[in-house]
């Protein structure tokens, strides 16, 4: 009887004015206030800095008058500086470069990072917080005073690592031309372990406790809960780390910066980043570093979205 009545009473007030349906079919004012601000930094931060970047690339300096010490002007170039950057031979070692230490370096650091990620989980509340701290605290040390204080360890003469192995008859030179990749990679090791690290933990706390005690009840061990029930359900944390270790590996720029003063192998073409970096502040070519960096862009999206696209195609057939 309600129902009827109320039914009637909508039939008899007609349908609702436009402008009701309008304000409604419209987006909530007070969400784009509040998104306003970080749409704003976003758009100036992010979005503009790219399409400068963009245009750059497409333009070069020519120069006039005899011998070419005439006036130079700015003109546009095509695609002439990326085809000078893929024709640099040392410019595409350095992306061979990085991806050797990307395929060593981020599965080492994804692993150590689950691994304490796991016997952080299994440690009780009163120590908890503190190796979370302790872990944690290296990512918190800017990567040029990382890089200082693993130079002076590397650093034949004054590192006391050296010295106590060459007690024990071992002479490893960290800085040469065949270990300066894996001392980088230490380096970055140390720095991000702990972050992935607190990535997982936070995954690790959202999984309800029933499953753990299920597992107790079918008598499921320490190792079969790991394997079987955490590491399964901590996996969209294990991609997100391991997609962000991806992009800063091609990003590599801080550590072999500062490293270039203590180790003559790290030259200036060493990683994509640093070429780009001394064409634009050394050799004065910002539109030769423009195209290199959307060149290092394009690398770090098409293996990003390509891991993300392997990683969706085996979970989808799994679940067939």
């Amino acid at each position: 009887m309600t129902t009827t009545t109320t039914g009637r009473k909508r039939a008899a007030a007609g349908p609702a004015p436009a402008a009701t349906r309008r304000r409604r079919a419209r987006p909530d004012r007070k969400a784009w206030t509040f998104l306003s601000p970080f749409l704003a930094v976003y758009v100036f931060a992010m979005i503009l800095p790219i399409l400068y970047a963009l245009y750059q690339s497409l333009l070069t300096v020519r120069r006039s008058g005899p011998l070419g010490l005439g006036e130079p002007s700015v003109g546009f170039a095509g695609l002439d500086n990326y085809a000078l950057a893929l024709q640099q031979t040392a410019f595409l070692e350095g992306f061979g470069r990085v991806l050797l230490f990307g395929a060593v370096q981020v599965p080492v650091m994804l692993l150590l990072a689950l691994t304490l990620a796991l016997l952080l989980d299994q440690v009780g509340d009163r120590w908890a917080g503190l190796m979370r701290a302790a872990y944690f605290l290296p990512y918190g040390i800017p990567g040029v005073i990382a890089t200082l204080l693993w130079g002076f360890l590397y650093v034949p003469g004054i590192s006391p690592v050296n010295e106590l192995l060459g007690d024990v008859g071992l002479q490893p030179d960290f800085l040469g031309y065949d270990n300066v990749l894996w001392s980088l990679a230490n380096i970055v090791v140390w720095e991000f372990a702990g972050y992935n690290m607190l990535v997982i933990v936070a995954q690790l706390k959202s999984i309800p406790q029933e499953l753990y005690e299920a597992a107790r009840i079918d008598g499921a061990g320490p190792w079969q809960t790991a394997l079987r029930i955490k590491i399964p359900l901590i996996r969209p944390a294990l991609v997100l780390t391991c997609v962000f270790s991806i992009i800063g590996t091609l990003q590599l720029f801080a550590e072999p910066l500062v490293l270039k003063k203590l180790a003559p192998a790290v030259t200036t073409d060493f990683t994509p980043n640093l070429s780009a970096y001394f064409d634009a502040f050394a050799n004065a070519n910002v539109y030769l570093a423009a195209a290199k960096s959307v060149l290092l862009a394009v690398v770090a999206m098409v293996l990003s979205f390509g891991f993300l696209s392997l990683v969706n195609r085996g979970r989808k057939g799994g679940d067939r």
